[in-house]
């Protein structure tokens, strides 16, 4: 690519202008680190979703969740709240704690137990409650960036990113990053480019980053060129592919598809039990990190001959030398190939969004948010 303008987050420069989009339960320390590997430590890693009240409250699967490891710098952590007090006290938390470098907050979750209780991408429909969230979460922030992650809004009908946005940069927000779907659409149907153009133009102040439907180095490199945006945020894209951020690297870079890894199935196997033994080690227990890692098998593996049988095999393995056992009946010398590229992850639609009774009547009333509509544990 040609030359762009350096994507900051306040005093941190992002470099390739690449961000790990929260995942829960994927973007823990032991992916985050297979990512930063294949980056080099470029770009720039997002921790799981952290629930503002569990972070408050010091919830114990949430102290394991904002664990960052020595070479993740700058440390960054998604936070999720829907109260403004809570969202301030967590944020001051963080910062007086030195527990992150950089907080993202999460307004772009389509979950229906997040919306139907007016969280995540339901909030922003709401202006002055997210105002008030922005205003308490920048002045308990100090001299950490504060960013922001949403959607399109509610529905065609509903929507709230240029409002949203404008908010955000009077309260001083460092930068916005914009997944082009809204939240009836869930992961389904296409990726809203031409709103991330929209909103760029609508708040030059800051960085807009965009997010959705960025499968490979190439098309985040387009996506960049045909928007206008800072950067870019990439999701279910990296699913089985750490070595995505490697390609971003090689991409932003200028050395293209020659830089781009096209790992054989040896190589995906390895990756992949380097992966279950991160996750072991971070679990303080093998056999749970083997099960954690199941969910992973099908992505690492798409596209190449494995068949059905022994894919549900690597799926239920329970011991690392199971893994690798199974692992190793493989044809390994399998080249990458073309069908492990595009689309992974989920990919549903969703029409109706669960909200809050009444939640859509007036979106410039003021709001009171129940103090059950946070969650006390993090990461889901």
């Amino acid at each position: 690519m040609g030359a762009m303008t350096q994507l900051m987050y306040g005093p941190h420069a992002v470099d390739p202008p690449v961000v790990l989009a929260p995942m829960a339960g994927i973007t823990n320390a032991p992916f985050r680190t297979l990512c930063r590997e294949f980056a080099r430590g470029r770009g720039l890693f997002v921790s799981e979703m952290i629930t503002s009240r569990a972070l408050v409250e010091r919830n114990d699967k949430t102290m394991r969740l904002i664990h960052f490891d020595a070479g993740e710098k700058p440390r960054s952590l998604q936070l999720y709240g829907v109260d403004p007090g809570t969202v301030g006290r967590a944020v001051r938390m963080i910062a007086d704690e030195d527990l992150a470098d950089h907080i993202d907050l999460n307004f772009g979750c389509p979950v229906p137990k997040v919306t139907r209780r007016g969280g995540g991408s339901a909030l922003p429909y709401k202006r002055p409650l997210l105002r008030a969230i922005l205003r308490e979460a920048v002045a308990g922030a100090g001299a950490l960036p504060v960013t922001v992650k949403m959607r399109k809004g509610i529905d065609d009908d509903h929507l709230t990113y240029l409002d949203a946005g404008r908010i955000a940069v009077e309260e001083g927000v460092a930068a916005i990053a914009l997944h082009g779907r809204t939240a009836a659409q869930h992961y389904g149907g296409q990726a809203d480019w031409s709103a991330v153009a929209r909103l760029k133009e609508a708040v030059p102040e800051i960085p807009v980053l965009g997010n959705g439907d960025i499968w490979s180095a190439d098309d985040a490199v387009r996506m960049m060129r045909e928007t206008g945006c800072d950067g870019v945020v990439v999701g279910r894209g990296c699913l089985g592919r750490p070595w995505l951020f490697g390609d971003l690297v090689a991409a932003f870079d200028g050395r293209g598809a020659e830089g781009y890894a096209r790992p054989t199935l040896g190589e995906v196997a390895e990756v992949m039990v380097r992966h279950a033994t991160l996750l072991g080690e971070w679990l303080g227990d093998e056999a749970r990190g083997v099960i954690d890692f199941r969910k992973h098998v099908a992505w690492y593996t798409k596209g190449f001959s494995v068949g059905s049988d022994l894919r549900g095999r690597l799926a239920v393995a329970a011991s690392l030398a199971e893994l690798s056992e199974l692992l190793g009946t493989l044809d390994l010398t399998q080249r990458w190939p073309a069908g492990a590229d595009g689309p992974r992850g989920r990919t549903s639609g969703r029409n109706r969004v669960s909200l809050p009774d009444g939640w859509l009547a007036d979106p410039w009333s003021a709001v009171a948010v129940g103090a059950d509509a946070e969650s006390e544990t993090s990461g889901g």
